[in-house]
Formats: structure tokens, C-alpha cells, sequence
């Protein structure tokens, strides 16, 4: 479905964010990327939308060259953005916000049945983002995403800005409408638990470049890179928190 093949993108003074990057995603598929901050996680799904420009190598949807933003790109992928208070327009209503890639398309919705479908009462259709709360934003960002059932959804640290509580619903959520719609998915993270939970194959990158892949189970039992290790014994674990007496 998705294919990115010795992908290039180069900042001013010649830092390289992405250095020779290559990966696939199947069709149904949920491959998870991980990593700490600016290893170039981010920047792979923009260039990856188009909206990061390449220096060379290429990526292809269904074996089509992707050059740039182009037409009709929400049939294809839907984005889930990190900061659900920052991804959508805060003059706008509901309905407008998740309409908006079917009327770019010329495509009629059902606006009611997609916010029902992401967990939200159709009355919250007529509601500004103001009046609810981050895990609704969130909800409303996802049914954006999906508003075309595009085949390929690539999520941004997409819990990130949440509550524990409400991450646990949206990591639910995406489970569902990956077994609802069949869509695959593109999942970028730094949170192991949730890749842990989500993924079927993860990517491991570190400065720009991908230093380990595999599938999930197995990275996780049996990870090959010092960085791979590094980064499962930095996640917190419950028993070392103790017993706090009283």
C-alpha cells in the first residue's frame, strides 16, 4: 500500500532528518515507528503527505509516485495530528471540521453516523472546540481522518496530549476502526506500552535512520540494537514504583 524507498529530506547546514529512509506498509497492516524525540519520526510522515519536500528518493501509494501534496490525497490518507487542540480550526463547528475532506473531495457525509462511529453523540456536531474536552477533540480528529475511509491513517503520537484514562479510549478507538474498516495504519510514537499494544511490526529509528525493524512480539522479546534496548529498559515499569506504606 505504502512504500518509501531511500528517502531523503535535508535541513539548513546539511542536518539530514531523514537519512536514506526505506519502509513499507501492507494493506490492513499497523506498523508503528518509535524512537526519542527528533529522530525523525514526525518528519517521515510529512514528507510522506507530501507536505516535507524530498531531496531524493521517492515514496508511492499503490505503486503511484507521490510528488508533493497531490489532488485527492484524503481518499487515500487520513492524518490523526498529535495536539487535537492545535489540529483543528477553532472558529469551526464540528460538522464543518469533519466535512471538510469530503466537501474538498465533492463528496456528500454522513455526519451523525461518522461521529457516532468514533464514540460522540451527533448532537456534538453543532459544538466549537472550546466546549469539549481533549479526548472529544481527538475524537473529532479521527473522524476527520476517517470521513473518506481512507485505506492508510497515520497517527502522530496521537495520545500524547492525553490523559491516561482517556488514552486507553483512544488506543480502543483505533482498534476498532481497524477492524471495522481494514484500514492500515501508520503509528508514530515514542510510548512503547501503546506500540506494544497496537502494532504488528515496529520501526526503530535513531537519528534520521531506521537501526531496527521486525515484528512487534518479537523486537520486543528479543531486540537485536543496543538503541532497541536502550529505549524498552527506559520504559517505566509498575513494580518499580514499590509499596508506599500507609
Amino acid at each position: 500500500m505504502l512504500k518509501v524507498i531511500d528517502a531523503v529530506v535535508e535541513f539548513a547546514g546539511g542536518t539530514r532528518a531523514l537519512d536514506g529512509v526505506s519502509m513499507e506498509v501492507e494493506p490492513g497492516e499497523t506498523v508503528a515507528v518509535v524512537g526519542e524525540s527528533g529522530s525523525g519520526k514526525t518528519t517521515l510522515a510529512r514528507a510522506i503527505l507530501g507536505l516535507q519536500p524530498l531531496k531524493s528518493g521517492q515514496v508511492e501509494f499503490h505503486g503511484e509516485v507521490q510528488t508533493g501534496v497531490r489532488a485527492r490525497l484524503a481518499e487515500r490518507v487520513g492524518m490523526v495530528w498529535q495536539d487535537p487542540y492545535a489540529s483543528i480550526d477553532p472558529r469551526w463547528r464540528v460538522e464543518r471540521i469533519v466535512r471538510e475532506p469530503a466537501d474538498l473531495m465533492g463528496k456528500t457525509l454522513d455526519v451523525p453516523a461518522l461521529l457516532t462511529s468514533v464514540g460522540l453523540e451527533p448532537a456534538f456536531a453543532t459544538r466549537y472546540p472550546h466546549e469539549m474536552s481533549g479526548g472529544q477533540r481527538q475524537r473529532v480528529a479521527i473522524a476527520r481522518a476517517l470521513a473518506l475511509r481512507p485505506p492508510l491513517v497515520i497517527c502522530d503520537e496521537p495520545t500524547a496530549a492525553l490523559d491516561l484514562s482517556v488514552q486507553a479510549q483512544i488506543l480502543n478507538l483505533l482498534q476498532d476502526i481497524r477492524a471495522e474498516l481494514g484500514s492500515a495504519f501508520l503509528y508514530i510514537s515514542h510510548d512503547l506500552g501503546t506500540v506494544r499494544y497496537l502494532a504488528d511490526r515496529v520501526i526503530v529509528m535513531q537519528n534520521g535512520k531506521i537501526v531496527e525493524q521486525g515484528p512487534s512480539e518479537s523486537l520486543f522479546e528479543n531486540p537485536q540494537q543496543p538503541y532497541t534496548q536502550a529505549l524498552i529498559a527506559a520504559q517505566p515499569r509498575i513494580e518499580q514504583l514499590g509499596v508506599i506504606p500507609g
